[in-house]
């Protein structure tokens, strides 16, 4: 796991740090931007509308991100009754955070296409290794992000599109949703059944062949 860098390669560990830290506070902040826009200030009054990443760091999650490959930040808090859309307001704060992700995903893989045409910089360098470093971490949050499954971001979609009846259905997500996502995390990560780790890293090889 990552932290296993720390004294084999120090320098790719704080390269890592920083990527994470770079992806997770722009994802957090862009919801928190986003309830600001739609008229919802409960996460601009809990200090969230930032970009430091003191304000977005679970310090568990952040640990166990280290230990295991898998944690999380901080939820960005949403009062849906204060939001500019009473139907689609949570769906459109939610989406913002996988959105800012993607345009991350656009602009660093843009910025490491040239940095590596320029030939200045040899494929170790540590910049050039930061650049993948934030490439693939944004496509991972992107795509884990918008698995329809609560709690993550695009669940909303999903909850708010299906009509009225499917509300057993909408119940049994909210209710179970998490110990599903906590079971396939489970799989994945310690029996090799790599359910989210193919899907990631066929995309991450599609994404580098555009750029």
């Amino acid at each position: 796991m990552i932290l296993s860098l720390l004294f084999a390669q120090p320098m790719v560990f704080i390269a890592w740090i920083v990527a994470i830290l770079i992806a997770l506070s722009v994802h957090e902040f862009s919801h928190a931007l986003a309830g600001h826009l739609l008229h919802d200030d409960t996460a601009k009054d809990q200090g969230r509308l930032t970009l430091n990443p003191l304000a977005h760091v679970d310090m568990f999650g952040f640990l166990m991100l280290l230990l295991v490959g898998f944690g999380w930040g901080k939820p960005v808090p949403v009062n849906p009754y204060n939001l500019k859309y009473r139907k689609w307001g949570e769906t459109l704060v939610a989406l913002a955070g996988p959105l800012a992700n993607l345009l991350m995903v656009v602009v660093f893989g843009l910025i490491l296409k040239f940095a590596a045409a320029s030939q200045i910089f040899s494929p170790d360098n540590l910049l050039i290794q930061l650049l993948n470093l934030l490439v693939v971490i944004n496509v991972v949050l992107l795509l884990f992000n918008i698995i329809p499954i609560p709690p993550l971001d695009g669940s909303k979609f999903l909850l708010t599109a299906l009509p009225a009846r499917f509300n057993q259905l909408k119940i049994w997500l909210l209710t179970r949703g998490p110990f599903l996502l906590l079971a396939l995390i489970i799989l994945d990560n310690f029996f090799g059944v790599r359910i989210f780790s193919r899907f990631f890293y066929n995309v991450i090889n599609l994404v580098y062949g555009l750029f």
